[in-house]
């Protein structure tokens, strides 16, 4: 129930990582001069060519990232460290009452009836406890541990604050998205950086990917500076063998609130786009994350700077038997995603069953699908009858996702994609009004590879948001878009 805010941070940091990924894409160039000229590839020439690359530096290729030796009292400390600095910001800087925690409140806490469904608003809730969650995360993921024992360390820092961190009650919600999204976006970051400071660089590049990826993981970063490893290289980089594919956009958006006026009555915004695909080698997804994807969207809009967010991560997956021609997997994915626009907001994670086939369809031609659906854990949705506390105009609900998507790849230039995804979550009552919500995004999208890495891009969708009272007048918010975009392929 942190009442600060990281939204500045959480801005400032997107945009340098969008200005330092233009630049990575230049020194790639500059010491692998063939990978930006082979154009548009698929997925398994491009981990050949990470692999052939990695194996000019470490001879025995190892297709895994090295696990670190662990350090306890290390983690322990930046965990603790993690829980302490925002308590003594709230004490002696904001001079929170909430803050004058005492022995007596952490044991009244305990009680299951003393945990509520707090006020914040949304923001905090949906963006700022993830990140605090990923920084317990990546207290003990960063020193050597594993996946299942950082996502254990994750709970125990949210239960912790929840609990001995305020005054307030203990927050149903806050428990759910600090752990389930610091688990899912501290893998990320985990990830993310470690390639990063596996690419070979000299000099002043080496710095650069050392900054980059000390803004992803500060918590790594600081232990490169403890241990004296910055600039340099070590066994868990080397060993690094994962690749990771990027698009950046920008364009113009019109939208509105509205179908029938898009046209005549819409507004024009300026538009981004950052798409982030991550494997780590042909792994046949038998550990967590060892495949990402990260879609996330600004723009200009009246709304917030931030648009969406939409990721997930693969848990688990097995190849299938299906008498079908290509190849076939189902995985179990982590989802999280994070809508913002004019007409509404929407916050959900979930958990998806999904079945994955790629069809080759001649020499050059490639057609990916998947249809998921699973259960969604904790999702916040508008209430224009509620506020609840100072801040809260929304409620929280449980319910079922179903996703599907398909892309079309043609003569390695031309891209068709269409993405479906449908959500229906009945409100936990205490936590607002008793309401159902539906929400529906569709998106189309075409593109086309004129020059290298560049590509022109057109894409067509709407979110429509239903929602249902049993005390009030329904809700019915669409929200409809058109954009084109200059993109930039951005290959790690």
């Amino acid at each position: 129930m942190q009442i600060y805010s990281y939204r500045r941070v959480f801005y400032s940091c997107i945009t340098a990582v969008l200005v330092v990924l233009l630049y990575q894409q230049s020194v790639v160039a500059q010491e692998f001069p063939l990978a930006t000229q082979l154009g548009d590839s698929t997925w398994r020439e491009l981990k050949l060519k990470k692999a052939l690359r990695d194996s000019l530096l470490l001879p025995n290729y190892v297709d895994t990232i090295y696990e670190s030796k662990k350090n306890f009292w290390r983690a322990a400390a930046e965990w603790t460290a993690t829980q302490a600095f925002p308590a003594s910001f709230n004490y002696f800087i904001r001079k929170d009452p909430y803050s004058h925690i005492s022995f007596q409140n952490f044991l009244d806490h305990q009680r299951i009836k003393a945990w509520k469904w707090d006020d914040n608003e949304f923001m905090t809730n949906q963006i700022a406890h993830p990140y605090h969650g990923q920084l317990y995360f990546n207290s003990f993921r960063s020193n050597g541990y594993s996946f299942l024992s950082s996502s254990i360390a994750t709970f125990a820092g949210s239960y912790i604050w929840e609990t001995g961190g305020e005054t307030q009650a203990p927050s149903i919600n806050d428990l759910v998205n600090t752990t389930t999204g610091g688990i899912v976006l501290g893998e990320m970051t985990h990830r993310i950086a470690n390639n990063i400071l596996a690419k070979p660089a000299d000099g002043f590049h080496k710095h650069v990917n050392e900054a980059l990826a000390f803004l992803i993981n500060p918590i790594n970063g600081l232990n490169r500076l403890i241990d004296g490893k910055w600039g340099k290289y070590d066994r868990r980089n080397l060993a690094d063998s994962s690749v990771v594919t990027a698009e950046v956009d920008m364009g113009i958006r019109r939208f509105d609130s509205k179908v029938s006026s898009l046209l005549e009555k819409g507004k024009n915004a300026a538009y981004g786009r950052l798409r982030i695909l991550y494997s780590a080698g042909d792994s046949e997804y038998k550990k967590p994350f060892e495949e990402f994807f990260v879609n996330l969207e600004v723009g200009s809009d009246d709304s917030s700077f931030v648009n969406a967010v939409n990721a997930y991560g693969v848990l688990y997956g097995e190849p299938l038997v299906i008498k079908l021609p290509g190849k076939h997997y189902g995985t179990i994915t982590a989802n999280y995603d994070f809508i913002y626009n004019e007409a509404f907001f929407y916050g959900g994670q979930s958990v998806n069953y999904n079945v994955l086939s790629t069809f080759v369809l001649g020499r050059k031609n490639l057609l990916k699908t998947s249809l998921g659906a699973g259960f969604v854990l904790l999702s916040a949705i508008p209430d224009p009858h509620l506020l609840y506390g100072e801040s809260r105009n929304y409620n929280y609900g449980s319910g079922f996702s179903v996703k599907f998507d398909s892309e079309l790849n043609l003569f390695g230039r031309f891209r068709i994609a269409a993405a479906y995804n449908g959500g229906y979550s009945y409100t936990w009552e205490k936590s607002g009004n008793a309401s159902t919500y539906y929400l529906h995004t569709f998106a189309a999208d075409f593109g086309i590879r004129f020059y290298e890495d560049l590509s022109l891009n057109v894409n067509s969708g709407y979110y429509r948001l239903e929602g249902e009272f049993k005390d009030y007048p329904d809700l019915d918010k669409t929200y409809p878009f058109a954009r084109i975009s200059l993109g930039y392929n951005i290959r790690f």
